[in-house]
């Protein structure tokens, strides 16, 4: 499939644009190369990031707070984060600042309580994202606003949010909801409405996939281009990104690597004929700087040397299968993975669990993430492991009957009506799946339970929603607790119950979302138990140009990750054939780290 190389042209583009797609394939590195050539061409532009977990900052050497902030060395080009943090408490004080000195102290901290769960961490994120595309203010001294969106899953709830929280406000009568005062969102209409009808117009926004030339990925776009068409955004783009080819035929790694992107592309070949595609070549080196980004864009004709020898040596680390002997000596307990999107949660999480299946032990592997690949990775049954899914929307819907039985029976029809209408609330959704993780935490007493989580910034939010959970259950008056729930926390902080796994990959960004998620659970008092770097070409014998380049940038991250920043660390190889079915799974859990072996 002859396909070109991907070339922004500032000439066509649209006053929005956003890079959307499964975490991990690059939509930072691509939004930011976008920004900077609209940039270069004499355009302002605004650069955007509503991802939680974003690396912005990192990508641009720059320092960017919830204010546009210059680049330096790029006239026109400006940058900011969303940080839902900080948006959450300038939301609070927005709604309760106006009625400190009139109200009770008492009263004033039952609002600020009700606006401390993880629902009002995203509307008010929302609230900052639709104000920057339905106020007509707020960006109009640029001819751009480039959107770097968070992975898939938040962006689709983000977008969807614009509708939800309109048909809320139409809806309710009480003037409460979870998010506090209705007053303060009803302001917010009129901004809503004008945030859907500008996504929808294809004159005045573009939506560009980013995906890689792997099979989870493109089918992740697909499915994200199906559903953002119902949300009525339909002027989409897809730019397929690492594309790689290589001019050595004798080389194993290379061939393999260049035959698994192709077969991906062929085999989404309807879908990428569907729409405007055009790809983004593999580079040796990570994109960082403004220099990286515009080595990016000229990757088409980049000449690529192989770069010299040196006598560096790597640091000493185990295989997962050294991580697993040891957790297996408990008996039972959880294993969650955590990290960047795009890192190898899921085939990580899998390969434990078919590993610890094997070891005669009682497995059950499960996923909280909202794109779910963990059955296509296990791809066969394994004795004694079970697999499951967290679906929001049978989690949701169970959670609702629930408390309507339970709370709505002594209720007249007033009362269930707006109990009806509070579990109409987005939040609900939040509380569901939190409820159902606990679930599968709590099955950890008598077997080992393996949790795929999902991309960081949404574990952040369900972990974080372990006490806000607490609160939105007293102000609703729902007092009866699970077990699981109560037990939550004080289970993930035990370092006997609950293992987790930093998954990364030898990269900068990875390596370092993956230490600042190690400092915020440390912040909650819990340990991670080891990090695991995925997908290494140390030690590959490739002869590509391209390849040795990249195994060569490696290097400083191997040792970054063994001497900062973990206490210890498994490696596993970049394989020939992706790691899908039981056995192909547990022989990547037993590599080891031996020149030339694999």
């Amino acid at each position: 499939m002859n396909l070109p190389i991907y070339q922004p042209d500032p000439a066509v583009a649209t006053r929005y644009l956003f890079f959307t797609g499964k975490g991990g394939v690059g939509k930072t590195s691509l939004s930011c190369a976008t920004a900077l050539k609209l940039a270069d061409s004499g355009k302002r532009v605004l650069l955007v990031s509503t991802d939680p977990a974003s690396n912005l900052d990192e990508v641009l050497d720059t320092k960017l707070t919830n204010a546009p902030t210059a680049i330096a060395g790029v006239p026109g080009l400006d940058a900011m984060n969303i940080d839902p943090v900080e948006a959450a408490a300038a939301y609070r004080e927005r709604l309760i600042g106006p009625m400190r000195g009139l109200l009770p102290e008492a009263a004033l901290r039952n609002m600020e309580e009700q606006l401390s769960g993880s629902c009002t961490v995203e509307i008010a994120a929302f609230d900052e994202f639709t104000a920057l595309i339905g106020n007509p203010e707020a960006a109009k001294n640029y001819d751009h606003v480039v959107f770097d969106t968070a992975p898939t899953g938040h962006t689709l709830r983000l977008m969807s949010l614009a509708k939800a929280w309109d048909q809320f406000l139409d809806n309710s009568t009480s003037g409460s909801s979870c998010l506090g005062p209705l007053a303060g969102l009803d302001k917010q209409r009129a901004i809503y409405e004008a945030t859907v009808q500008t996504l929808a117009n294809a004159a005045a926004t573009t939506l560009v996939l980013v995906s890689r030339p792997q099979s989870a990925a493109l089918h992740e776009a697909e499915r994200t281009s199906g559903e953002l068409r119902a949300l009525g955004v339909g002027n989409q783009c897809l730019v397929i990104n690492g594309v790689f080819t290589t001019e050595c035929p004798d080389d194993v790694t290379a061939i393999a690597l260049q035959r698994r992107g192709l077969a991906a592309i062929e085999a989404s070949g309807a879908f990428i004929r569907s729409l405007p595609t055009s790809i983004v070549p593999l580079l040796p080196v990570n994109i960082l700087g403004i220099q990286g980004l515009r080595f990016l864009l000229a990757s088409g004709s980049a000449v690529i040397a192989a770069p010299e020898h040196d006598d560096w040596t790597p640091p000493e680390m185990e295989s997962l299968a050294d991580l697993v002997a040891d957790i297996e000596k408990q008996g039972s307990g959880v294993i969650m993975t955590m990290g960047k999107g795009g890192v190898g949660k899921t085939t990580i999480a899998a390969a434990i669990a078919v590993m610890l299946a094997k070891h005669g032990h009682s497995v059950h592997l499960s996923t909280t993430d909202p794109a779910a690949h963990v059955a296509r990775t296990l791809a066969g049954q394994v004795k004694g492991l079970t697999l499951s899914r967290i679906d929001p929307a049978v989690e949701t819907a169970a959670y609702q009957d629930e408390v309507m039985a339970a709370q709505g029976a002594a209720m007249d029809e007033a009362g269930r009506s707006l109990l009806e209408e509070d579990l109409r609330s987005p939040c609900t959704e939040e509380i569901a799946v939190f409820r159902a993780f606990a679930r599968e935490v709590g099955h950890g007493t008598n077997r080992f339970v393996v949790l795929d989580t999902a991309p960081t910034g949404h574990t952040l939010l369900l972990l974080d929603a372990s006490e806000a959970y607490q609160r939105e259950l007293e102000r609703q008056a729902r007092s009866t607790q699970p077990e699981e729930v109560l037990k939550l926390l004080e289970r993930l902080r035990d370092p006997t119950f609950t293992r987790i796994l930093l998954v990364t990959l030898p990269e900068a960004t990875p390596v370092h979302e993956a230490a600042a998620l190690q400092e915020d659970l440390r912040r909650a008092h819990i340990e991670p138990f080891a990090w695991v770097i995925n997908q290494s070409l140390l030690h590959s014998g490739s002869c590509d140009p391209l390849l040795q380049g990249r195994e060569a940038s490696e290097r400083r991250y191997l040792s970054e990750v063994v001497e900062k920043h973990a206490t210890r660390t498994a490696w596993l190889p970049w394989q020939t054939d992706e790691p899908t079915g039981p056995d192909a799974l547990a022989h990547l859990a037993s590599a080891t780290l031996q020149p030339n072996s694999l």
